[in-house]
């Protein structure tokens, strides 16, 4: 009888856990790019509710210096000015930030290791770590600048501009190569785009209310000058219009016949604003408590991701390459012999 040869050839994958995650951006396979995408995307979501948690908290200076978290140490030591709750808090945030950048370089590692290489998969995942560094270092601005309000709203915003770079790896690596195809009518595709310009303008809007109201990240942090009441009418008046947007493109999709997956995202968008207004009157009638501030700052964030996907959905660009296999290198070991 003949034995089984135990090579390195054997096709099958991996059952051990390790070995399967180290494929998964070494050896990467389409599916496998797609979820380090999806993950970049969720890390960049969830820091932005950890940034939300230490402004309410009021621990942006819990690390008061940086890139140390105090003079003589790179994490949490004892501090009489700052509270080790505060500190905790401040330097999980930095923490977290590591690992978004680690997602980052893996996803590029990725993306450089897939068979066949797509340039354009390259040239996406290569601004995600590029752009969590400059996250870092305007962290540190922040921290030097004892939170001044300009470099706090600059911070924010950061993420969001990553997310354009998250979301469009994570839709680009779900299809094809070929010439994009317009399957919207034209004004349906005007709609889109002033969707998420004005979904752009709504997040801005918020780092100035952010920046007026009682939540700084410090009680001695430097806040704007404005009428809260101002500049939350206008971030509402903003709000309001990205809605009607929204109302707007969701008749027209399904007056002309527009694909079902941009009708679902539409949909979806139409709910996450409906909470996310209820949410934000909420929050503002009962005194801004910190909790719903967070929740607040998630919310937005998901409304900007759904935005950037509806744009994806006006083109299709065909199906998802196969993947490729390279066959695995001989083993020097001798097969056992046939009994």
């Amino acid at each position: 009888m003949a034995e089984r040869s135990e090579t390195a050839a054997d096709p099958r994958p991996s059952r051990n856990p390790l070995t399967r995650v180290i494929d998964s951006f070494w050896n990467p396979t389409p599916a496998s790019l797609r979820l380090l995408a999806l993950l970049g995307v969720i890390g960049n979501a969830l820091i932005v509710a950890t940034g939300g948690a230490v402004r309410v908290t009021k621990s942006g200076l819990g690390c008061p210096d940086w890139p140390r978290c105090t003079g003589d140490s790179l994490v949490p030591t004892h501090n009489p000015a700052h509270s080790a709750t505060n500190m905790a808090i401040e330097f999980g945030n930095r923490m977290l930030t590591f690992v978004v950048l680690a997602i980052g370089v893996l996803v590029f590692v990725a993306a450089l290791r897939l068979v066949p290489r797509r340039k354009d998969l390259v040239r996406w995942a290569l601004a995600q770590p590029m752009s969590v560094v400059a996250q870092a270092v305007i962290g540190g601005i922040v921290v030097l600048s004892k939170l001044h309000p300009a470099a706090v709203a600059l911070h924010f915003l950061i993420s969001p501009a990553l997310l354009i770079f998250c979301v469009g790896l994570y839709e680009r690596s779900g299809e094809g190569d070929t010439a994009p195809k317009r399957i919207v009518r034209p004004l349906l595709r005007r709609i889109s785009g002033l969707l998420a310009v004005a979904a752009a303008v709504v997040l801005v809007a918020g780092t100035v209310v952010t920046g007026t109201g009682p939540h700084a990240g410090d009680d001695k942090a430097r806040r704007w000058g404005f009428a809260i009441e101002d500049v939350t009418r206008v971030h509402s008046g903003l709000a309001w219009l990205t809605v009607g947007l929204t109302v707007l493109a969701l008749i027209v999709a399904f007056r002309t016949g527009a694909p079902a997956v941009y009708r679902r995202r539409v949909l979806t968008l139409v709910g996450l604003e409906v909470a996310q207004g209820a949410l934000g009157y909420i929050q503002y009638f009962m005194g801004v408590p910190g909790p719903l501030v967070v929740l607040h700052m998630l919310g937005s964030v998901l409304v900007w991701i759904t935005a950037l996907r509806i744009l994806f959905a006006t083109r299709d660009r065909g199906p998802m390459p196969a993947a490729e296999t390279i066959a695995p290198a001989a083993s020097s070991r001798t097969a056992p012999q046939p009994a």
